[in-house]
């Protein structure tokens, strides 16, 4: 649809019939577009009769200076109006700046105090503990007036112990039973006429020596007092009939038939150094009771029984050496008892030999104490719950038996080096155990050890020695060369381990005591 033509005046009508120009002023405002149009077309063709552009524009300049200024007009506006178009369409498009707030940072944390700074450590024992000899290591050294950890290598995971256990054991004994408390063995009378019935109490230092004769347990209690107690209670009780014809064996502090572990090799029994684990038995059933490595029978129980029969015919029993059978106590009428050395004593006697038996029997007996069935299965939880009174956690402990016989025992060297830093300080009856452990060239297992280049460190290294097949072991407190005092506990493990690997434990030792506090961890 096109916009209407805009009529011209009368007189701009009566000029273009004329052929004459017409004035702006006789076109009406609206119409000029229309008009100079009109006009141009007019002219254009005037102008091509009358030769030319350049003549036309020569007797027409107003009328072409009209036309090109309307053009120019209409170009501009246009121009103007994409212009706008364009910049409107820009203006929505962009958004307008978002000016956020940047909030204030919190002030950095700042401790309360400043940690001092750590000392450079530069006495470095890692190739003593690269030794081909010690296989696979697991250690802990600990400074034992700070607690700091001074050299860790796989310390926190659970190992087999071998008799480093020992120590465990006999921290276990002094919390449950007491420095001074005693194992008793019991006799009292049975329920038929002539029977006595002899009640074992977990004491393995019961000697059938005679007076004046020592076992490898000085000061043990003698079958032979108890005997002569017997036959004189019993004869006072029954003078129509004194003389005892029968002998009740009753081992049944715990249940006689838990006397032996599945990990353990019976050769250990049959070279002498553990019997079966009996509430009833002497000399801790060696062959021969004055010798620490004896070989041991297959019936504790029945050995104990046999000799007290004999010491009732030489205490003088009128109806001599009674037969003997297997039984438990009803009667509470006690005969006769004897007791064993103090438990400070008897830990005395094992750490220094590492005695199998002894400890087998102390952590049964503290089983009992605590009020458990004094059972193999029940020493896990009598020891974790009897260590932890001596403030050492006791994560990842598991324990198969008392002496450490059992590859099936694991703790964790750093637990091992903790508690020695606890027995250090001998609290809580700890230094019983100080005062028993072996001494580096001086005393018990390592009295022949460390030697050559190693001897700096004799009499400066207490230490409890362990070995099972698969393991060397050694763990204790070192009295270092510059005065400080570390505990230490070290671990080599392998499938048949050789016996030189005890030489290179003394030797990583010996780096231990040099270092001192400069032991560093690298």
């Amino acid at each position: 649809m096109t916009e209407p033509e805009q009529p011209l005046s009368r007189r701009a009508l009566r000029d273009a019939k004329a052929g004459r120009r017409v004035s702006p002023a006789s076109v009406p405002a609206d119409a000029v577009p229309n008009a100079v149009v009109a006009e141009g077309e007019t002219a254009a063709a005037d102008a091509a009769s009358r030769g030319g552009i350049g003549a036309f524009v020569k007797r027409h300049p107003r009328a072409v200076l009209t036309t090109a200024l309307s053009v120019g007009f209409l170009l501009l506006a246009t121009g103007a109006l994409f212009a706008g178009v364009s910049v409107g369409s820009a203006a929505a498009v962009e958004p307008e700046p978002v000016v956020t707030a940047t909030p204030e940072p919190e002030p950095r944390p700042v401790p309360d105090t400043i940690a001092a700074p750590s000392r450079l450590r530069t006495c470095s024992i890692d190739a003593l503990a690269l030794d081909e000899r010690l296989t696979t290591l697991y250690g802990s050294v600990i400074n034992a007036s700070t607690g700091e950890l001074l050299w860790d290598r796989q310390a926190a995971t659970p190992v087999r112990t071998a008799s480093v256990l020992k120590v465990l054991t006999a921290a276990v004994a002094l919390s449950a039973l007491g420095p001074d408390y005693r194992l008793t063995t019991r006799v009292v009378a049975g329920t038929t006429p002539g029977s006595v019935v002899l009640v074992g109490g977990g004491d393995a230092t019961l000697s059938r020596l005679p007076p004046g004769q020592e076992s490898v347990y000085p000061g043990a209690p003698k079958l032979d007092d108890l005997a002569a107690q017997t036959v004189a209670a019993y004869a006072a009780a029954n003078p129509d009939a004194p003389g005892i014809t029968e002998v009740v064996l009753d081992s049944t502090y715990w249940n006689s038939a838990d006397k032996w572990d599945s990990s353990w090799a019976r050769s250990e029994q049959t070279i002498g150094y553990h019997s079966e684990v009996t509430a009833l038995q002497v000399d801790g059933d060696r062959d021969n009771p004055a010798r620490t490595t004896s070989p041991r029978s297959t019936d504790p129980v029945a050995r104990a029984g046999q000799a007290f029969a004999q010491a009732l015919a030489n205490a003088g029993n009128p109806a001599g050496v009674p037969t003997i059978t297997v039984g438990a106590a009803v009667a509470t009428t006690v005969l006769g008892q004897v007791q064993s050395q103090p438990v400070s004593t008897l830990i005395g006697q094992m750490l220094p030999n590492s005695d199998n038996t002894l400890a087998e029997m102390l952590a049964r007996v503290s089983s009992r104490a605590i009020g458990l069935d004094g059972s193999a299965a029940s020493l896990n939880q009598t020891f974790t719950g009897v260590l932890n009174t001596y403030g050492v956690p006791t994560t990842g402990i598991s324990i198969r038996d008392g002496s450490g016989l059992s590859d099936l025992n694991a703790v964790p060297p750093q637990y091992v080096a903790q508690l020695f830093v606890v027995i250090n300080g001998g609290g809580q009856n700890l230094g019983v155990i100080t005062n028993a452990l072996p001494v580096a060239g001086v005393s018990g297992g390592l009295a022949n050890r460390f030697t050559g280049a190693n001897a700096v460190a004799r009499g400066a290294v207490l230490a409890k020695t362990g070995w099972i097949d698969t393991s060397y072991s050694l763990a204790g407190i070192v009295r270092a060369a510059d005065g400080s005092v570390l505990t230490f506990s070290f671990h080599a493990i392998r499938d048949g381990i050789a016996e030189n690997a005890r030489a290179a434990l003394d030797t990583l030792t010996t780096g231990v005591f040099t270092c001192g506090d400069n032991l560093s961890n690298n």
